[in-house]
């Protein structure tokens, strides 16, 4: 499964991006400019110096410095909620839903797909927290390929995004998106299902073996790490979330206000 995710995103979403262009309507075609500034501390724009020029100024010591700083502060930080969330859901189908309920009443093979299919293009979760869920629905019975559908197109599709999508890309090129996606995401559940039989291996047994490889130590040191670099986050998520919206527009008058020649010519504007 660890190989087959990032191998099967990369082939459905090179089918997709060549499905699209063989069906493009001419005249549609639109340039993006790319972001060429310097991703380590915004000296240069890359329009004044070239990203190959750019690349010299500065050391490798500096560059390890800021990639290490996005990937704990920036990206993990986008990642956090996300993450708890998708190990809380997991834990609650641990919980809640009976053992063996899938093979009992669905069963694997198309159906499965198709059911997987029906829930995650909706859902709005990213890819972080639909490794847990993944791993819960396998131990309660669901096929390896079906979890892999789940996988797929729970992070790229969702109601939120779909809607975003058709009014940028328009309808056709959403439609296309969609369906490529969801005919290669069954495709190759179906395909990766085979592989398991063939091979004789059963995904259920399989999960959470990763425990025996990893030392307990490791693992505990580990959670504590992913704790700390979380709380953070997670807490300023959280305090976003509940925060009355008065209050945040309170914060945002003191910080303008708050600038050198700004205070003074704020105008009065009486008690509110």
């Amino acid at each position: 499964m660890t190989v087959a995710r990032p191998v099967v995103a990369f082939v459905t979403a090179t089918v997709a991006g060549i499905t699209e262009n063989l069906f493009s309507i001419k005249g549609e075609d639109s340039r993006i400019t790319p972001d060429l500034s310097c991703p380590i501390d915004g000296c240069c724009d890359g329009s004044n110096c070239s990203p190959a020029e750019h690349r010299r100024h500065h050391t490798f010591g500096e560059k390890l410095k800021a990639g290490c700083k996005f990937a704990l502060t920036d990206l993990w930080g986008d990642l956090a909620g996300w993450f708890f969330i998708g190990l809380i859901l997991a834990g609650l189908i641990t919980v809640l839903i009976p053992d063996d309920i899938f093979n009992k009443y669905l069963g694997a093979g198309l159906p499965a797909m198709l059911l997987m299919l029906a829930v995650g293009i909706p859902l709005y979760i990213c890819a972080t927290a639909s490794t847990p869920i993944a791993a819960a629905l396998i131990l309660k019975g669901v096929s390896p390929g079906a979890a892999l559908v789940f996988l797929l197109v729970g992070p790229a599709t969702n109601v939120a995004s779909l809607t975003v999508l058709t009014g940028i890309l328009g309808k056709r090129a959403t439609a296309i998106y969609l369906s490529t996606i969801a005919v290669s995401a069954v495709l190759f559940g179906l395909l990766i299902d085979q592989v398991y039989a063939s091979l004789g291996l059963s995904a259920r047994a399989l999960v959470g073996q990763a425990s025996e490889i990893v030392p307990s130590w490791a693992g505990f040191v580990g959670a504590i790490a992913v704790l700390l670099l979380s709380a953070k986050p997670v807490f300023t998520r959280i305090k976003a979330r509940f925060v009355p919206a008065s209050e945040k527009i309170g914060d945002v008058a003191v910080k303008e206000t708050s600038e050198p020649g700004l205070l003074s010519e704020a105008p009065d504007c009486g008690p509110t």
